[in-house]
């Protein structure tokens, strides 16, 4: 179908707030661009949450900032450990505070935001070692969260649909914590290049191929490092390639029609159906990447954040 009417329209708006990442893109002045954009938020229309605190916790090249919240001063809710989209070089707690504070509430659960490092200051494999490090500790201390230690759940968008995808297979490869579903939006589960849909979405919708280079140089160093990963088959790069997935938590994955992502999203998805992972897999037509927590001016951002909290409650046995 044609790119939905609402869809149209946002981009057109988005298209004069930002230039597309290029080989003089500076990664601290993106950041910076995208720290102002979500102050500009005023705090009339940012979701209330019970309870919201920002702490520090170990990690291997020393603490990961994370912001929990909580949804009640309940015992035993449900865990969600989110990791932020952003290319694995932009993007925050900060950035993805909006998107993130109605999920809290509607879906009844506490939600860990990760801070992990960003490249090219913490370039693969860094970006992985705070998630997994976070996920381990949030098991850990799940309890003193308010939390569940038996119904934890993994998540992200794009490059944190990655990051959560990899830290399942990771928690699967370690033999725990034992996760019980992952979330996975608009995830990056390869390197292709190639693939149809860069091909067909590579200039106009958001995320353009010429930002999916620029992405990938920051985190990977090369184009020739991240085809090298692509050969070794390195599933802690790219999860597609990962060569067991038996045994993984349920999944529900999320692509959009006009995606340079929207490929591969759905090869992963397809691979853990045939290993028997039972997942959702569904496609919002007429969307672009990144759409999730637009549902103020997207009914399609709307449908997805119902589906996305039907899953979660699903997961947690709270639906």
């Amino acid at each position: 179908m044609p790119l939905h009417p609402q869809a149209q329209k946002l981009l057109e708006f988005m298209s004069g707030l930002e230039e597309p990442y290029g080989p003089d893109t500076d990664p601290a002045v993106a950041r910076a661009r995208l720290e102002t954009l979500a102050q500009t938020v005023p705090e009339s229309m940012r979701d209330p949450v019970h309870r919201v605190e920002d702490r520090l916790i170990p990690g291997p090249r020393g603490d990961v900032p994370v912001r929990v919240y909580r949804p009640s001063d309940e015992t035993g809710l449900p865990i969600l450990v989110f990791f932020h989209g952003g290319g694995f070089v932009t993007g925050s707690v900060n950035v993805h505070d909006g998107i993130l504070r109605p999920v809290v509430t509607a879906a009844d659960c506490v939600i860990v935001s990760v801070d992990y490092g960003l490249a090219p200051e913490v370039p693969f494999p860094g970006g992985v070692e705070d998630c997994w490090a976070a996920t381990q500790w949030v098991a850990e201390h799940a309890a003193d969260l308010g939390g569940d230690p038996g119904r934890i759940a993994v998540g992200g968008d794009s490059a944190g649909g990655n990051l959560a995808a990899v830290v399942a297979l990771e928690a699967k490869e370690a033999g725990g914590p034992d996760l019980v579903f992952q979330l996975l939006l608009y995830p990056v589960t390869t390197h292709d290049p190639d693939s149809p849909s860069i091909k067909e979405n590579s200039k106009g919708y958001f995320l353009e191929e010429s930002d999916m280079v620029w992405f990938s140089d920051k985190y990977f160093g090369s184009e020739e490092a991240a085809l090298a990963l692509r050969e070794a088959r390195n599933w802690r790069a790219f999860p597609l390639l990962a060569p067991d997935v038996t045994g993984l938590p349920p999944a529900f994955v999320i692509t959009a029609e006009f995606d340079p992502l929207r490929d591969q999203g759905e090869d992963y998805a397809r691979l853990l159906q045939d290993a028997g992972v039972p997942t959702t897999l569904k496609r919002y037509d007429g969307m672009f990447h990144g759409f999730f927590g637009m549902q103020r001016v997207l009914d399609t951002s709307k449908e997805l954040f119902d589906d996305v909290v039907a899953a979660l409650r699903a997961a947690f046995g709270t639906g």
